[in-house]
């Protein structure tokens, strides 16, 4: 028997803590387009927690001592791999940026294919944000993660303040 079809590439959603509004099929059917569009191979797991626990892995695997939104660990060179995600930073973000917490996830969860895939926005000159802000578009996403982390404080301030209301008189 060969192998599956691209229809069929397993991910799985594993929910530590629970997002109100976010269904799992829902996030599943995300993930799998996520990942043939990103082209991030073999089978991924994405783990749904709390920062204490993103804290905890970012601690452990990266020596970095603090709670993060993401975390991509690939598992070989055959593809595949885990995404780690702060449901509590989902929340927050999705807040702040005035969309809903499941957009927030699939943002994140994009932005986790896109490392498994190869790409480091740390080290390659935009080529990531570039490519994660067309397929943000292609999926109808807000925002990605690197474009919100590119744009200068003034930007980053005059979408976080709401526009003035004009009245005509």
């Amino acid at each position: 028997m060969g192998a599956l079809p691209d229809l069929f590439t397993r991910s799985v959603i594993i929910f530590e803590k629970r997002i109100d509004g976010v269904s799992r099929p829902g996030l599943e059917r995300f993930a799998r387009r996520a990942q043939k569009l990103s082209r991030a191979e073999g089978e991924v797991d994405i783990l749904i927690t709390g920062d204490r626990r993103l804290r905890e892995l970012n601690r452990r695997f990266l020596r970095r001592d603090k709670p993060t939104d993401v975390l991509s660990f690939a598992t070989n060179e055959e593809g595949g791999g885990d995404i780690a995600i702060s449901a509590d930073y989902a929340r927050r973000s999705a807040r702040l940026h005035d969309h809903s917490p499941s957009d927030e996830l699939k943002i994140l969860i994009l932005h986790g294919m896109l490392h498994l895939a190869g790409h480091d926005h740390a080290v390659d000159q935009g080529q990531m944000a570039r490519l994660e802000a067309r397929l943000r578009q292609r999926l109808k996403l807000p925002r990605s993660l690197t474009e919100r982390a590119s744009s200068t404080p003034t930007e980053r301030a005059k979408r976080a303040t709401p526009p003035t209301r004009r009245t005509s008189r």
